[in-house]
C-alpha cells in the first residue's frame, strides 16, 4: 500500500467526519469504487492533473461522475485536486480502507499459492490467521504463483508466513551451504 503524508491526512479527516455521520460503510464503499475506476483508467488521474484543464472542468467532471456518492467523498476529491494533491488520492483512499478494517478488526492478507484458492480455503486460511492476528477475519488477496512449487506464502502487514515449497527449499539451502 502506498501512503503519503497528505494522503493519510485527508483520510483521517473523512474518517473522522464518516464516524461522526455513521458513514463509515458507505463511504468506503465508494472509495473502492472509486480506486477500481482510478486503477483501471491511468486517464482519468492524468486528466485531473493537467495544467491544460481548467479547475471548472475538473470539477464538472467529478461531479457528474460522483453524482451518487456522499457529498464528503466528493468533497474531499475537489478538495485534493484543487491543492493539487491529485497522486494522493489513491494513498487516502488505502489510508481510510485502512482505518476502517481495523475498527472492524480486519486485516489484509496477501496468499500466494501455485493455483487459485477456492472461497472455502480462502475463509479457512482466514480464520487461522486471524486469531494469530489477533483480529476478527482476513481480506484476503490470492495471488498465483507458480514459482512457490506448492504451499502458501502469506503476507499480513508487516508480517510473512511462508510454508511454500520453495521457501523451505531455500532454507535448506541456506542450512546445507551455511
Amino acid at each position: 500500500m502506498s501512503k503519503t503524508i497528505a494522503g493519510t491526512k485527508y483520510a483521517v479527516a473523512l474518517f473522522q467526519l464518516a464516524q461522526e455521520k455513521n458513514l463509515v460503510n458507505q463511504i468506503e464503499s465508494e472509495l473502492l469504487i472509486i480506486k477500481e475506476v482510478f486503477g483501471s483508467n491511468k486517464d482519468i488521474l492524468t486528466f485531473l492533473k493537467s495544467p491544460q484543464v481548467s479547475n471548472q472542468e475538473k470539477h464538472n467532471a467529478l461531479k457528474k461522475a460522483c453524482a451518487d456518492f456522499s457529498p464528503y467523498v466528493l468533497n474531499t476529491l475537489l478538495l485534493l485536486t484543487d491543492r493539487h494533491r491529485v497522486d494522493s488520492i489513491i494513498p487516502m483512499i488505502d489510508a481510510y480502507i485502512e482505518m476502517s478494517y481495523d475498527q472492524k478488526g480486519i486485516a489484509t492478507a496477501k496468499v500466494e499459492s501455485v493455483r487459485a484458492l477456492t472461497d472455502e480455503e480462502k475463509l479457512a486460511i482466514s480464520s487461522v490467521f486471524a486469531k494469530k492476528m489477533n483480529k476478527v477475519s482476513l481480506e484476503i488477496e490470492n495471488v498465483v504463483n507458480s514459482d512457490l512449487l506448492g504451499g502458501l506464502k502469506i503476507q499480513i502487514g508487516n508480517r510473512i508466513f511462508d510454508g511454500s515449497l520453495r521457501g523451505k527449499l531455500d532454507g535448506l539451502k541456506r542450512e546445507l551451504l551455511g
